[in-house]
């Protein structure tokens, strides 16, 4: 899970993440990686609209966000 956070941090992209919180709430987030130190994370979270830090180990599922583009023709 390190590897895919520091790829995403490296090339600015958005990921869509299945979170646990300590209380035991599951929640779907889109964030933007901004620094990772040790087993934590500091991200942009588009939910709550803040940045926000995260457990690594609390993360249980990591989907890069694609944007695709509306062709005007």
């Amino acid at each position: 899970m390190k590897k895919i956070l520091l790829k995403a941090m490296r090339y600015g992209q958005i990921v869509e993440v299945m979170y646990i919180s300590k209380s035991g709430e599951v929640t779907k987030r889109r964030i933007k990686v901004l620094q990772q130190y040790g087993e934590s994370f500091q991200a942009y979270c588009f939910l709550r609209n803040t940045k926000r830090t995260f457990l690594i180990d609390s993360v249980l599922a990591l989907i890069p966000v694609e944007r695709k583009e509306n062709l005007v023709i």
